[in-house]
């Protein structure tokens, strides 16, 4: 019995590596696709393209992303914003630490 848990354990990291994988790949798509914006103004189109084809719908189902209309037009502002997405989650990650402190100190 042990053994089945201790699988399921490992599954479930696996699982979260894998997702955790496609998630970078998603990120890599958008950086494109803002390199693409910078230098030919077509950044939003690409990204809606490749977030449409059959390969983008998979990579975004396995970073847990439902690629429905929605997530389309938030990948497409977000590319339309020109923010790379390294810089986006460190700045991300700054503020929320600083909400965090705030919260603490009040």
């Amino acid at each position: 019995m042990t053994d089945f848990v201790d699988g399921t354990a490992f599954n479930t990291e696996q699982g979260n590596r894998a997702r955790k994988l496609f998630a970078a790949v998603v990120l890599a798509a958008l950086d494109d696709a803002i390199a693409d914006d910078k230098k030919y103004g077509n950044g939003p189109e690409q990204i809606a393209r490749w977030a449409r084809s059959r390969d983008g719908r998979e990579v975004l189902s396995c970073a847990g992303i439902d690629p429905n209309e929605r997530v389309v037009s938030g990948l497409m502002e977000f590319v339309s914003k020109g923010i790379r997405t390294s810089v986006a989650l460190s700045r991300e990650e700054s503020e929320r630490r600083n909400a965090a402190q705030q919260a603490e100190a009040a």
